[in-house]
């Protein structure tokens, strides 16, 4: 009987934000990047202490805590981590069964704004309050990225077991065709390769929520996505043909989540193969954003995550989108506890 707000990720960004566990070990990482001697983490770090580098001293630690707390001798290290974060409200589930799908399960009212990374609570707005989620009873679910029909039958079992879903927010890696690897890409408009269906949509995300979080790259908004069946299928004629139509983010769970969520929506199995809009059919029934940050450009450059990783410098684009879609959850749990429930019981 709790509010629900549900995330599609990863499993460590939102975390690292909302714990401040590897931000209290600023020292201990950074002795950890000298000791392990990493190139690029070794210039970074150079640049940060001597304040050269515009990229925030966090995103550094994050990348680097992941490797500071894996391998057989940091089994301790781990268990603290573990511990502090479930005194802040932020608990761990294991994958069962046969679908490999972590799971993470947030308490606003537990957390710690103290904890919080800096860019999560400030408020442009003049006079404004910081962000503090602490009134709120409500709870984030945060999946680690299903793509596919995955995506769909997660999204069609978290619909049907709860009756307070709020908030529904997907973040995900996607190829470009109009941009550069690091570019965050917010579309709303999505074609999906497996129903057929197009989709029109409020994306609950502009620029402006992400652009003052972004360092190197750029955010696009009013995109137009594709969900692909995999990513290792076009070719050049084929993304052509999508660039000519005005498709510019190529992906492969953004389709099956709205497949779902028209499920959801109008209680019935979602049609194949037709042009649905979801901007006048469900007003006010659920905020949803969906955030892209570019991992390949293909059609321009060739470049993919197979010929290379994204490395430390896919942290600008990932922390960026993570802290705009922590805020709208903050801003949306905050907004809904000033608001007077309705007693229903009156009437």
């Amino acid at each position: 009987n709790r509010p629900v707000y549900f995330i599609s990720s990863n499993t460590h960004s939102i975390v690292n934000v909302l714990s401040g566990v590897v931000r209290r070990r600023k020292d201990e990482v950074s002795a950890f990047i000298r000791e392990q001697g990493a190139p690029e983490l070794l210039d970074e770090l150079a640049r940060l202490e001597a304040g050269e580098s515009r990229s925030p001293w966090d995103n550094l630690l994050y990348f680097a805590g992941r490797s500071y707390f894996t391998g057989p001798d940091r089994g301790k290290h781990r268990q603290r981590r573990t511990d502090e974060e479930r005194s802040v409200g932020i608990h761990h589930l294991e994958p069962r069964g046969a679908v490999d799908v972590g799971i993470q399960i947030i308490e606003l009212a537990k957390l710690d704004p103290a904890c919080f990374d800096p860019r999560l609570t400030v408020n442009p707005e003049p006079g404004s309050e910081p962000l503090d989620p602490r009134g709120s009873d409500a709870i984030i679910v945060n999946v680690n990225y299903p793509l596919g029909l995955a995506a769909y039958h997660i999204m069609t079992q978290v619909g049907m077991s709860l009756d307070l879903l709020r908030g529904i927010y997907i973040l995900g890696k996607a190829a470009t065709l109009n941009g550069r690897i690091g570019d965050v890409m917010i579309a709303d408009v999505v074609y999906d390769e497996h129903s057929g269906n197009t989709y029109w949509f409020d994306n609950c995300f502009r620029y402006a929520d992400l652009a003052p979080f972004l360092v190197y790259g750029a955010a696009l908004d009013n995109q137009r996505a594709v969900t692909v069946k995999g990513t290792y299928l076009q070719n050049q004629g084929y993304l052509d043909f999508y660039y000519r139509e005005n498709y510019t983010v190529v992906e492969m769970e953004a389709g099956p989540y709205l497949d779902a969520i028209y499920e959801d929506v109008f209680l019935r199995r979602y049609p194949a193969e037709e042009a649905i809009n979801l901007r006048l059919n469900a007003p006010g029934m659920m905020d949803l954003g969906i955030i892209h940050y570019a991992s390949d450009t293909p059609y321009t450059r060739a470049q993919t995550l197979g010929a290379r990783g994204l490395s430390y410098h896919g942290m600008d684009s990932t922390y960026a989108s993570t802290i705009a879609i922590l805020r709208r959850v903050f801003k949306q749990a905050i907004a809904a506890t000033a608001t007077p429930a309705l007693d229903l019981a009156s009437r």
